[in-house]
């Protein structure tokens, strides 16, 4: 079952950069830290979003880390703690379901003192077992804990969330 379909999700960012721009529109920069392969590609997309409506500047970064074991890899961000010292931080997901892929993706940020930590998804899921809250969400869905979502974000422009 399609949750959404391309041009709903393009109007999801579109409104997600603008409640950030409402809020950071003053910052000297923000940062987008896009989670593993989905979530960088989503920061991505809201980068440039950022950029059309606003000139917001934007550095974005991929956090990556094993979702299905997270404790056995360390999970890692390719800025240095110099650039995201004092800064307002936004982790990027496709998909927030129990909330532990984004728990553990705050890990590398310990290790120095941002601004501000948000979190950015498309779908939010109301299944949380973590202490994670979601700041911009494109959907938020009541699911039973046996559905599957899946969003597909491609580099080629092809974005598609399902439900299985």
């Amino acid at each position: 079952m399609v949750i959404l379909q391309h041009e709903q999700i393009v109007f999801k960012i579109r409104r997600m950069a603008a409640e950030i721009i409402e809020r950071h529109a003053d910052e000297p920069y923000i940062i987008l830290a896009g989670i593993n392969n989905n979530g960088f590609r989503l920061a991505g997309l809201i980068q440039a979003e950022l950029n059309s409506i606003h000139q917001l500047p934007v550095k974005i970064g991929r956090i990556r880390l094993n979702p299905a074991a997270p404790l056995e890899d360390k999970a890692s961000l390719d800025l240095e703690n110099k650039e995201i010292s004092n800064k307002v931080i936004i982790i990027i997901d496709d998909v927030a379901n129990t909330g532990r892929t984004i728990f553990f993706a705050f890990q590398p940020l310990f290790q120095s003192l941002p601004k501000r930590l948000e979190v950015a998804v498309l779908i939010d899921r109301l299944h949380k077992s973590f202490p994670v809250h979601v700041d911009y969400m494109g959907l938020r869905l009541a699911t039973t804990t046996k559905d599957n979502i899946l969003v597909d974000i491609q580099n080629n422009g092809a974005f598609l969330a399902s439900m299985q």
